[in-house]
């Protein structure tokens, strides 16, 4: 089975992160499929919104570090920034439901959705600086508009995890759901929008991100450039290796 799953029905696309061995987290391949899926949804069409989620337990890890470390995104074109791309500049309405741990790009793409509904479950992580690595998809810039800049510095700079009502109250969710109703609740305001006249949606969307979307675009490409670097100094291979070694990284040479 494969660790995207797509279905579309009644104008909604559904993509399903499904790789509950590995936590969800998401390999170089599984980006590549992802910004193909958004880049083909984007021009059929049949999808007038789309939802993406992972399962009641976890959303995703985030990045899969063993294939992270084989595939290093040290080059613009990486899968990882195509999807990025992909998502930040799709047109349509995206919905996302969010149960369990959404670490790292969990984390981050959830800036570029439009609506965004957490189960109560849901603990949300942007743990960069302690990988040796700096932020990515933008949230250097979208996180501290969207939350102010003392919960986005503490976010980023601290990488502490926060639970569902701290994402509600900074403004990185909709509304916060028992678990069992979120996937449900999710798909019922997908169906609220693909219901809508799509012109009017895709240019209502369009003008909310219009101050932004230069802005959005260059900070992806600043920070894949920076990231680039970052993942293969040593702040970052050490933390990789204490990972792999299931031990504290020790920073104090870098």
């Amino acid at each position: 089975m494969s660790d995207i799953l797509t279905k579309t029905a009644s104008g909604i696309l559904t993509i399903t992160i499904n790789r509950p061995e590995k936590k969800n987290s998401i390999t170089a391949s599984m980006y590549e499929m992802l910004a193909q899926v958004l880049r083909d949804a984007a021009g059929d069409a049949q999808v007038r919104t789309v939802v993406v989620s992972g399962s009641e337990q976890i959303f995703s890890a985030g990045n899969d570090l063993g294939d992270f470390v084989k595939n290093p995104p040290n080059t613009q074109e990486a899968p990882v920034w195509q999807f990025l791309r992909a998502l930040s500049a799709f047109p349509k309405p995206v919905v996302a439901a969010v149960c369990g741990a959404a670490v790292g790009i969990g984390t981050t793409m959830l800036l570029h959705c439009d609506l965004v509904f957490a189960g109560e479950n849901a603990r949300f992580s942007l743990p960069f600086v302690n990988l040796g690595l700096c932020p990515e998809a933008a949230s250097s810039l979208l996180l501290p508009k969207l939350a102010g800049y003392q919960r986005a510095a503490r976010a980023l700079l601290t990488g502490d995890a926060f639970d569902a009502n701290t994402a509600l109250q900074m403004g990185l969710v909709n509304q916060v759901l028992p678990v069992e109703e979120t996937f449900a609740f999710a798909q019922q305001e997908a169906v609220k929008l693909a219901a809508k006249p799509l012109g009017a949606i895709v240019e209502t969307k369009r003008l909310l991100k219009a101050g932004d979307r230069a802005a959005t675009q260059d900070r992806i490409n600043e920070e894949a450039a920076v990231f680039g670097k970052m993942v293969t100094d040593g702040a970052a291979q050490e933390a990789i290796a204490a990972f792999a070694e299931k031990r504290k990284p020790d920073f104090s040479r870098f």
